[in-house]
């Protein structure tokens, strides 16, 4: 119902950048090494996190002056969906946080977009990579139907429950300590994943 609420051509352009990033992420996840990015990733999450706790006083302080971080959404999504289709770890995170910073105060429709969008840069990515031939299918195939469920299950969740605890829910899992482990290498290359993103569906259907 969030989406439905919102302006088709706002959707449509959100999905081709969202779909854009996503794309460019995964070919640079296949043609550049991991090592240096994995060090960065867990201190870019806490960024993250942070960012999306304060930005409800960012917003009201900028609310006089509406365009000074709304014209950074655009960008900001395609530079958080390259990170989705290179890494994709606290993915959900990264775009609350961003949808927070630039404006928008209803935190279930926030939620809805980084659903929609994350959706979008996925199922880009997970192209390309098949196209390359680098995904193990019977795993894939696992955590795509458990990524599923949990998303139906988590959306369910998140429209009953008060903002504030769906925000509280966020931080909490943003804050939470994330291991990392380069599996590699694979083909000439190393494959980055995340030993605890499982409980990513708590942030109300990260994908």
């Amino acid at each position: 119902p969030e989406l439905r609420a919102l302006d088709p051509r706002l959707l449509r352009r959100e999905a081709l950048v969202a779909a854009t990033g996503g794309v460019c992420g995964a070919l640079l996840l296949l043609v550049t090494p991991a090592k240096v990015f994995a060090g960065l990733v867990p201190w870019l999450l806490l960024l993250a996190t942070a960012l999306f706790a304060i930005g409800p006083s960012v917003a009201k302080l900028s609310q006089g002056r509406p365009s000074a971080l709304a014209r950074w959404r655009t960008p900001g999504l395609l530079l958080v969906s390259v990170y989705g289709g290179y890494f994709n770890g606290g993915l959900g995170i990264l775009l609350m946080a961003l949808y927070t910073l630039t404006g928008e105060a209803r935190i279930h429709t926030a939620n809805a977009l980084k659903n929609f969008n994350s959706f979008v840069l996925s199922i880009l990515s997970v192209a390309a990579f098949a196209i390359a031939g680098a995904i193990v299918w019977p795993q894939a195939v696992l955590m795509m139907a458990c990524a599923t469920a949990g998303g139906f299950a988590g959306a369910r969740l998140a429209r009953r429950l008060p903002a504030a605890w769906v925000r509280g829910l966020v931080i909490a899992t943003g804050l939470r300590p994330r291991r990392l482990q380069l599996d590699g290498p694979r083909h000439g290359r190393h494959v980055i994943r995340t030993l605890d993103d499982a409980d990513d569906w708590i942030v109300l259907t990260c994908a």
